[in-house]
């Protein structure tokens, strides 16, 4: 007789089975549902990092509670998210992406084709339900649900942190500090992040192939395009790639010197092609820069909401001030909707009042030139 075929995450047959005994039935049977999510999201794709901290929350809730999914209520998932906020609290989106995963995990214990629900009926007398509803769980009302603090560098305050990053590779360099090859390194990285508009794992995850010329634009040498491998990735899809065109001129100068006269000195540098070594891998990891920009953030008196992120909202709201296509603007960061591009823009109060002074010097122009229109 052939064996039966399970799914992914189908509820396993000593479960199943009607002469199983299980001696902590409750325990094993919770495992069981972790370990069958589990290769149920593997199945579709999605990645470690991802279902990690799924199978983290739902464990605390499960704690929290001190019960388990064949037993769960709506009002569980009020008392845990009140006391989620009651503490330091938390963002609303943070708030949202832990009821998410408990959504999610109710959906699956619930769906009748892996069998949990006939599993509980037999050995439990109930089943579980789904607990997350529209009416008790947090709604996204908004675009964007980020940190207000979290906003685009003027143009002053980051040319004061780039200007502090350079001085300090001067002062550890003349005082011979060991570290001045990887501040060198850190204040390379966050220039080129910010030309370029990356994220952080973007720019971390450079390698020196990943830049091109562009046949269009032949003043900027090598350095013409810039090939993401690592862009944001879409729900159990694999990293996005995209090209970005350079568009500030500097930016050539600080690579070109930073490949021909620094990164050699590393000596991992030899065996990998990754643009940013570090003194013991073959690349440096985002903890180590961003323990950097935040040394130097408070270093220049940023807010501490400030962080490597803004470097790409400041990008893209130099852009939109210096006029360029926001369509152009949208296909540089990768984005796909127009709308998520306009999050990331705040454009100075400089630029609004020369729009402002635009469209009011071309309205009375057109007045002057033709007095003798009738006026309502």
């Amino acid at each position: 007789m052939a064996s039966r075929r399970f799914e992914p995450g189908f509820a396993p047959e000593i479960l199943s089975s009607r002469v199983s005994v299980l001696l902590r039935p409750d325990e094993q049977t919770f495992a069981a549902m972790i370990s069958g999510w589990t290769d149920q999201q593997l199945a579709r794709g999605l990645k470690r990092s991802t279902i990690e901290p799924r199978l983290k929350l739902v464990r605390r809730f499960q704690t929290f509670t001190n019960a388990y999914p064949w037993t769960w209520k709506p009002v569980d998932v009020e008392e845990f998210m009140s006391e989620l906020r009651s503490g330091s609290g938390v963002a609303v989106s943070t708030l949202r992406s832990h009821q998410a995963a408990i959504r999610i995990f109710c959906d699956f214990v619930c769906d009748p084709r892996y069998d949990w629900v006939a599993v509980c009926e037999r050995l439990f007398g109930t089943h579980p339900i789904q607990i997350c509803f529209d009416w008790n769980t947090a709604v996204h009302s908004s675009d964007y649900e980020g940190r207000p603090g979290r906003r685009a560098l003027t143009r002053v305050e980051l040319q004061g942190f780039f200007d502090h990053a350079d001085d300090e590779v001067v002062r550890l360099r003349h005082t011979g500090t060991k570290g001045w090859l990887s501040a060198q390194r850190d204040a390379t990285a966050f220039k080129v992040a910010y030309a370029y508009g990356l994220r952080r794992r973007e720019f971390q995850m450079l390698d020196l192939e990943d830049f091109g010329p562009n046949p269009h634009a032949p003043e900027f040498g090598g350095n013409g395009v810039l090939y993401v491998r690592w862009g944001k990735a879409t729900k159990g899809g694999t990293p996005r790639r995209r090209s970005v065109l350079t568009v500030f001129p500097w930016v050539t100068e600080v690579i070109d010197e930073w490949v021909g006269t620094f990164r050699g000195q590393f000596d991992t540098a030899p065996r990998s092609s990754a643009l940013w070594p570090s003194e013991r891998g073959a690349r440096v990891g985002p903890e180590a820069l961003g323990r950097r920009f935040a040394s130097w953030r408070t270093d220049v008196g940023l807010p501490s909401e400030i962080g490597p992120h803004c470097l790409r909202h400041s990008y893209v709201t130099h852009l939109i001030e210096d006029g360029y296509d926001p369509v152009f603007v949208q296909q540089q960061v990768g984005h796909t909707h127009a709308s998520s591009t306009s999050i990331y823009t705040s454009v100075s109060s400089d630029f609004r009042t020369r729009t402002l002074r635009k469209v009011l010097d071309a309205s009375i122009a057109a007045a002057l030139s033709n007095p003798q229109k009738d006026r309502p």
